[in-house]
């Protein structure tokens, strides 16, 4: 006979065992994985150092992500990577659950302290067969690290493999950390306006590539493009029309925020650009006190440049300025502020240097670092503002010489705006044409001192084009060679091997409905040609 007291513990017993089968996950699959190659992967931009361990992660239904909780920003990248990998493979990865029962492999981001590249954008990439750790500083670091993981998720599934899909991820360690910490893509929106929705589209695809800057051109002649409450004429004058003549546009103020919160989540910083004193025909028509060159002014819808300024000898005219600059730098929260400055050809030279004088004392009043074309050197400025180099050479080395920092962005290789050849359907030949390979090879060293180099930008004026395919035509491919430009060391750079890679980024510009330009001088593939290679 079993007494009570037994009976009691033989339940106790058989629970406990029970809970735990329930509870501990199942015994691993034992997966056969094909030879792979970490080191071959097609990964733009080239990071710092891979190394292959030929193996296989599998990711499936049975994977998670797991991120640093306790951090800021960390668990956001995990849920944009769930999302992107949903996106792509039709699989919803948990997030930070709690134990599942069903999880076989998992997919950790982490902050940590101690890599041997410790930027706030280095990350390193452990791939092992069931386990992913990505280890960054940053949570920005983190999403850079998820790029790179992106871009090694095969398009296809191996189905052979096991009964579900699943998509083999190779295994290896990657260490990367970019060469310029300002890596930018400029976008005209002045000439020809450009919805929020383009604009968005253009972020997330510059996200990919790991651009962390998009800077938006936002007034010239033919248009003024953001909202500003104190002076509503801007905008319901010089916003009407643009280059052609049809209807023009603006962001209003939460338009422009949600552009910037939206690019934020990428980790890219929005720069505004208020051009200025010239490329001012949009302000001077709205606010007629403005002008300086003796005309009066009128809408303009064509391309020509250099025929407008502001009166610079004008206290209103630097009460207008200090309004703009302060409502916009409110809603801007990067570091920095762009007042052009370039191609001002009526504005005197003792003029001009005054203006931008006073100009930069009024963006540090608002805590910004001015930056300008590479005209404003030439002013009584501060070191610790920045020299865009477009094409004056020696304003370029007068920069140099007063300790300035230089964003590279010399317009016969890195001006998206131009031709790919004689047959393009967009874009300007007054420098030359740029085909992919142009684009690709130069090194913004051999301009000036690599220590004066804060990083590179390609900008992308609007003349010729009008919508988002247009716009995708001229900047892509070529804007994927500036991003490996700014983020890889020349040493790491390749033409015949960039071409490769190149040419493996077809799937992933179909499946974001890129228009790109289908340059001859690339083997494209494309995902129609990988399923006709899967079957």
């Amino acid at each position: 006979m079993i007494k009570l007291s037994s009976v009691g513990s033989l339940f106790a017993i058989l629970f406990t065992i029970t809970t735990i089968s329930c509870t501990q996950p199942k015994p691993k699959r034992v997966i056969n994985f094909p030879e792979t190659n970490l080191v071959e992967e097609n990964l733009i931009p080239k990071p710092l150092e891979i190394i292959s361990t030929n193996d296989g992660f599998a990711l499936d239904k049975y994977t998670a992500i797991y991120t640093s909780k306790d951090v800021e920003g960390f668990e956001e990248v995990g849920n944009f990577l769930a999302d992107k990998i949903k996106s792509k493979t039709g699989i919803e990865l948990p997030v930070n659950i709690d134990t599942i029962t069903t999880i076989e492999t998992v997919i950790n981001i982490r902050k940590s302290d101690t890599l041997d590249q410790n930027l706030p954008e280095a990350y390193q990439l452990h791939i092992a067969q069931d386990t992913i750790t990505l280890h960054s500083s940053t949570a920005t670091g983190a999403f850079r690290g998820i790029q790179t993981l992106r871009q090694i998720i095969p398009e296809i599934s191996n189905d052979t493999l096991t009964k579900n899909k699943v998509w083999v991820i190779p295994t290896g360690k990657i260490i990367d950390s970019p060469q310029f910490e300002y890596r930018g893509a400029m976008l005209d929106v002045a000439r020809h306006f450009f919805a929020v929705e383009d604009v968005k589209k253009y972020i997330d695809v510059l996200s990919y590539y790991k651009f962390n800057v998009l800077h938006l051109h936002l007034t010239d002649d033919q248009g003024w493009r953001i909202e500003i409450k104190s002076w509503p004429k801007l905008t319901e004058i010089g916003g009407s029309t643009e280059v052609g003549g049809k209807s023009g546009g603006f962001y209003t103020q939460e338009e422009y925020t949600d552009i910037v919160n939206y690019a934020a989540a990428r980790h890219i910083l929005i720069i505004p650009e208020i051009d200025m004193p010239g490329h001012t025909n949009a302000a001077s028509v709205s606010y007629p006190f403005l002008n300086g060159n003796g005309k009066t002014p009128k809408l303009y819808k064509g391309t020509r440049v250099g025929f407008s300024t502001f009166d610079t000898k004008k206290d209103t005219v630097y009460a207008f300025i200090d309004d703009v600059i302060r409502e916009v730098a409110a809603i801007t929260p990067g570091p920095y502020f762009h007042i052009g400055g370039d191609e001002s050809l009526v504005t005197k030279k003792e003029d001009y240097i005054y203006f931008v004088n006073k100009v930069e004392k009024i963006v540090q009043k608002y805590g910004k670092r001015m930056i300008g074309w590479d005209e404003v050197a030439n002013a009584d400025i501060s070191s610790s503002s920045i020299s865009q180099h477009w094409r004056g050479k020696k304003n370029t080395q007068v920069a140099v010489s007063k300790g300035m920092k230089i964003i590279m962005s010399p317009a016969e290789k890195a001006y998206l705006d131009m031709k790919y050849d004689s047959l393009s359907k967009y874009g300007l030949d007054w420098v030359g044409h740029i085909p992919t390979d142009t684009a690709y090879i130069w090194t913004p060293e051999s301009y000036v001192p690599l220590k004066s180099i804060m990083g590179i930008e390609a900008p992308l004026w609007s003349e010729t084009i009008s919508d988002i395919d247009e716009l995708e035509y001229l900047a892509f491919p070529r804007a994927i060679g500036y991003a490996e430009i700014g983020w890889t060391a020349k040493e790491n750079r390749n033409w015949e091997d960039y071409k490769v890679r190149l040419a493996n980024q077809g799937p992933f510009l179909e499946r974001m409905n890129v228009k790109y330009y289908s340059s001859p001088l690339i083997d494209w593939k494309t995902n129609q040609g990988m399923q006709k290679i899967k079957k």
